[in-house]
């Protein structure tokens, strides 16, 4: 019987997502409950969204439109985009490292046009995820700045482009 030598757990790829999951979420938490933390989201949301607000189409007008169009976009594909916007957010993922985590088998196993309809409907800054991403690489694993661009654009690391993943080289402090 040959027994099959298994890596250590600090070897293995999910690891490591899971460190910095738990590291980001213990940094951006603070003392703040998951209550309170998710009320001031709330309130940060409505806030970008009143100043955001154009004055091209008046408010009754957009709401009329709004429920229109959502009543023809499927179910998975609004739930597809919800989960998309929650790794934008929280995990500060790149748009392909998004989509390839909703098509996962192993992931959130939603279907390639669910998944394609969530990444070209949300509006994100993927540069400033880039950031974000950036700077837990340099200071929870004090990585150098090459090896914090490659990570950031490796096919095998978080996909960012190459512009996205410069931009948070230039931008880091």
């Amino acid at each position: 019987m040959s027994e099959k030598k298994k890596k250590p757990i600090y070897k293995r790829w999910w690891f490591w997502v899971l460190a910095i999951i738990i590291v980001a979420g213990v940094a951006s938490g603070g003392g703040e409950s998951n209550d309170q933390a998710k009320e001031s989201k709330k309130k940060e949301t409505v806030e970008t969204e009143t100043a955001t607000t154009t004055t091209a189409t008046p408010k009754s007008e957009e709401k009329k439109e709004t429920p229109a169009k959502e009543d023809n976009v499927p179910r998975e594909y609004k739930a597809a985009l919800e989960k998309a916007k929650l790794y934008a957010e929280t995990m500060h993922m790149s748009k392909a490292a998004i989509y390839d985590q909703l098509v996962s088998p192993y992931g959130e196993a939603f279907p390639e046009e669910a998944a394609k309809y969530a990444i070209d409907h949300l509006e994100w800054d993927w540069k400033a995820n880039a950031l974000e991403k950036a700077k837990q690489y340099a200071e929870q694993m004090n990585m150098s700045n090459q090896a914090i661009y490659e990570q950031l654009t490796s096919e095998h690391g978080e996909k960012f482009t190459p512009e996205e993943a410069q931009y948070a080289i230039d931008n880091l402090k």
